[in-house]
């Protein structure tokens, strides 16, 4: 086997992907984006979201960023049917793009009713988070997510508590906890000039970034507010699924709304604390916070919720402080600001030594490569056969 770094700077067997997302490109910088930016540095990739729909004729709107990755967005016709109009678009584009020799990566399986028809080479289940849990998800969600585990070759989950959920339900299934790009955060270690939207903020300050909806923990966050009007709290993300009306205002409570991921270390680097404030409900029980590592490797002292895979490693390991009332976070943040910085820097670095988003997608193109040379010395029908199963089983055939 090769090693990881050789696996992400070699191809994967010059084949293309093609990944399905619930995700749009442009939204919140994360795993996506780090894991497939790094193949389009050796291969095509594209990423086609879910669809939008429109008054005019059905089509696909495809562009391309400074990542390489081709983001297709389908715009369907309020007056065609969704999967026949997608199914017809998909083909056209692996037409049009000459795409033949290719993986597909799902992170939903709500792309499969218009994707049943491929013939991959591999097809991967990169399984972030679990999305039935989410507010809004459709009803059908897990009797596809069975479907597509059928399917799927290979699976990675998102984090550890994740992986044993479904350990049992796969073959082939691997742990990929959220990793870091840690040079791009301990800018803010250095970083002495704060953005003009927060630079007028005065005293002690406790950051977030990241989405804010119904994995937030709004009563703490009120509570800790109210109880130290003196901390000033800084939320920094889009506001999804949940009325804006219901997050609290008080006078200590900053949303500054959208960041990008490059201005990120230039906010934090003005914080005194990060802070993970999610509550403790079905969306949040198999999450792995991106954020954590984010903000250890920015320099800053963390506290959170007592979230699975954020208590394990970074809590047991002393390095994240754990509080899930109002009164215990603000001891917990009174306990991470009597901390020697200095020692805890060292941990930290030596912990996040181990990781990287590289490595992730080194590993990762490692598996992936596997399935593809094994396909390759397999007859073909074997797919369709896999394939003809999974729909058989979902009742879809």
């Amino acid at each position: 086997m090769t090693s990881s770094t050789q696996a992400c700077e070699a191809p994967i067997g010059a084949i293309d992907l093609v990944c399905f997302s619930h995700l749009r490109w442009d939204f919140v910088y994360q795993r996506p984006q780090h894991l497939l930016s790094r193949f389009a540095a050796q291969g095509r990739v594209f990423y086609i979201e879910e669809p939008v729909f429109v008054s005019q004729e059905s089509h696909l709107v495809h562009s391309r960023g400074n990542s390489g990755v081709d983001v297709v967005v389908p715009h369907i016709s309020d007056t065609d049917d969704v999967t026949a109009a997608l199914q017809v678009l998909i083909d056209d584009l692996f037409s049009k793009q000459q795409i033949q020799s290719y993986a597909l990566w799902f992170y939903t399986p709500m792309h499969l009713p218009w994707t049943r028809h491929l013939k991959p080479l591999a097809v991967v289940y990169d399984c972030m988070d679990e999305l039935s849990g989410f507010k809004g998800a459709p009803p059908e969600m897990k009797e596809r997510e069975i479907e597509l585990l059928r399917w799927a070759d290979v699976v990675f989950t998102g984090g550890h508590s994740l992986y044993e959920a479904k350990r049992g339900q796969h073959h082939s299934i691997y742990p990929f906890p959220s990793s870091i790009d840690a040079p791009h955060f301990a800018r803010a270690r250095t970083i002495t000039t704060e953005p003009d939207d927060q630079a007028s903020l005065p005293g002690m300050r406790l950051g977030f970034f990241g989405v804010i909806d119904e994995r937030m923990d709004l009563d703490l966050l009120a509570g800790v507010a109210a109880m130290r009007p003196e901390w000033h709290m800084v939320l920094i993300g889009p506001v999804v699924k949940i009325d804006p009306v219901s997050l609290p205002q008080l006078p200590n409570i900053h949303y500054l709304g959208m960041k990008t991921y490059d201005e990120l270390p230039s906010y934090i680097a003005g914080w005194d604390v990060a802070m993970l404030p999610f509550a403790r409900n079905d969306s949040t029980r198999f999450i792995s916070p991106t954020k954590t590592p984010e903000y250890l490797a920015a320099g800053l002292p963390v506290v959170s919720t007592s979230i699975r895979d954020v208590v394990y490693p970074y809590g047991n390991a002393g390095l994240v402080h754990i509080a899930d009332t109002p009164e215990a976070f603000i001891a917990a943040v009174e306990k991470a600001l009597a901390e020697d910085p200095g020692h805890r820097l060292k941990r930290v670095d030596a912990l996040l030594s181990q990781t990287s988003w590289s490595r992730t997608w080194g590993r990762m193109a490692e598996l992936l490569d596997d399935v593809v040379q094994r396909r390759r010395t397999v007859p073909a029908p074997r797919a369709a056969k896999q394939l003809a199963a999974a729909a058989v089983a979902s009742g879809q055939a």
